[in-house]
């Protein structure tokens, strides 16, 4: 389904490959064998796509779109790196993570030299207005990753807790990008905060369905290995509702595994969150929010690129089994 979605402004999405591998270069030769390792690694381009199919349905022309996808997706592969440091991750998109290939301070500064290079770009743009959200996003973002740590082995984390962290941390940044595409395009002020809501909800239901997808995928279908989330103590959605819901001795098992983090029981892990309605009940949620996605773009007028915006809403939640 993404070929499809992209093929609606796939001279774009050309446009932005080419100019992503010009802007990693660099005089010191470890910056750009980081950099083209992890955006060579593939993944959907959701958030850059976002941004061209949100500029040319409000009908912008030029190239400042691409640059502009370019920026988000730069912020996007930083904090990729800075993640995999955090969490400790070997494994992302099927092969190993950056700093399982290289080190760890290795990833920690080449993020920070993606990071940098992408407002060099959004000052070349020069759209102010632009430039305060990605500024207000990239902090919301740092903001969203210390609550996820904070959050690690609390079995305290509510539901309204974690729905901010997956906000801050992960759908900001689709807002932003679908956002940024419709003042890009000078669209109006209600388009502009149609695509925003779009954006927000397009973000959650993503990451409502990885995070289900973590008990219940397989390490191709991921590109991650499975039960990442609990090795890591992080008390997603379908353990948060397994807390609540589950009988009193596997909620003790729950317990016991956000506290100590690791997979040694992940196949009752697994067997719980199934049994207790935990993964219906999130993937219930990320639809709810792929449908709220798909009012909004509908208040668009009628394009391909509309087409691609409501097809991209359906792929958000399309890997739920």
């Amino acid at each position: 389904m993404h070929k499809n979605i992209r093929a609606a402004v796939a001279t774009d999405f050309e446009a932005v490959n080419a100019f992503i591998v010009e802007q990693l270069h660099s005089n010191v030769g470890l910056v750009e064998s980081i950099g083209h390792y992890i955006t060579e690694a593939g993944g959907k381009r959701m958030r850059p796509v976002l941004v061209l199919l949100g500029a040319r349905s409000c009908g912008a022309t030029g190239d400042a779109a691409v640059k502009l996808a370019a920026v988000i997706e730069f912020i996007h592969t930083a904090t990729l790196l800075h993640d995999d440091v955090v969490d400790m991750s070997s494994m992302r998109r099927g092969r190993p993570t950056a700093n399982e290939q290289w080190n760890n301070p290795s990833s920690v500064l080449v993020g920070d030299f993606i990071y940098s290079r992408a407002f060099q770009i959004l000052v070349s743009i020069g759209h102010i207005g632009i430039m305060q959200v990605i500024a207000d996003t990239t902090n919301t973002i740092a903001e969203g990753e210390v609550l996820q740590l904070l959050n690690k082995h609390r079995v305290d984390t509510t539901e309204a807790d974690y729905m901010r962290v997956i906000n801050d941390k992960t759908a900001v940044l689709f807002e932003a990008a679908a956002y940024c595409g419709a003042m890009i395009a000078n669209a109006d002020e209600p388009t502009q905060q149609a695509l925003k809501a779009a954006g927000r909800h397009i973000g959650l239901a993503f990451q409502l369905v990885d995070d289900a997808l973590d008990y219940d995928g397989s390490a191709d279908e991921l590109g991650k290995n499975i039960g990442d989330d609990l090795a890591e103590g992080k008390p997603t959605l379908p353990l948060i509702y397994a807390l609540q819901y589950a009988c009193s001795d596997d909620q003790d098992i729950i317990r016991q595994s956000i506290v100590t983090g690791g997979t040694d029981r992940l196949s009752d892990v697994v067997r719980i969150v199934h049994s207790c309605g935990a993964l219906d009940y999130t993937r219930k949620l990320a639809r709810k929010h792929a449908d709220l996605a798909v009012e909004k773009i509908m208040m668009l007028p009628d394009s391909s690129y509309r087409t691609a915006l409501l097809q991209m809403s359906e792929l958000a939640v399309a890997r739920i089994s």
